[in-house]
């Protein structure tokens, strides 16, 4: 193996720095949101929306960033999902705590996403579900629906948020039910190479 196989293979690397800068925000967010929403403080809530979605774009950008530069690791495979749920499941728990969400939005989205997240680790021997255009598509709206949330809004743009909102609710479920076919096939077919190479 030469020197660029190894740095290809490396930990050490932009894609899982920006996994572990989110993985840090997280508590940074929790504190802020807190603080803003317990004290009804506009300033801090908007100080909540910015972290939020400063940390939310890294999202956007590790996993595209890694795949493109053939920075894939094993141990950002493992961290990303888990950075990602921390982010997006502490800004909906806060949310519904102070009673901004239904509850019911909060159980939904997470129960997804723990649920894809254990689909991934089940399957990640076999390979690696890409993300599909829904599932980009969901990530989008729940970052944009949240950072409403999140900010100080008129009643106007509140109404706007939760349309917002129930469309990413929708399109979570639908990319969940997708993304778990999608983990069975790729189960299913690591199952029928070894018995295909054997005839």
């Amino acid at each position: 193996m030469n020197s660029e196989s190894r740095a290809e293979v490396s930990s050490w690397n932009v894609p899982n720095a920006l996994t572990v800068g989110r993985l840090l925000l997280v508590p940074v967010f929790v504190v802020v949101a807190w603080v803003g929403f317990d004290r009804n403080d506009e300033a801090w809530q908007a100080w909540a929306a910015l972290i939020f979605l400063v940390a939310a774009v890294t999202d956007l950008i590790d996993g595209e960033w890694a795949r493109r530069t053939g920075q894939v690791t094993s141990f950002g495979k493992i961290a990303d999902p888990i950075a990602d749920k921390a982010l997006t499941g502490s800004a909906l728990v806060l949310l519904s705590w102070f009673e901004l969400l239904p509850w019911w939005v909060t159980i939904v989205i997470i129960a997804r996403e723990v649920a894809v997240t254990c689909l991934r680790f089940l399957v990640i021997q076999h390979g690696v579900i890409a993300a599909s255009r829904g599932g980009k598509l969901k990530t989008v709206l729940q970052i944009l629906a949240i950072t409403l949330y999140l900010l100080p809004l008129a009643s106007g743009a509140f109404a706007v948020a939760q349309w917002v909102m129930g469309a990413a609710v929708v399109v979570t479920v639908l990319t969940g039910v997708d993304y778990a076919f999608r983990a069975i096939a790729l189960r299913r077919g690591a199952a029928k190479a070894p018995r295909q190479a054997q005839a």
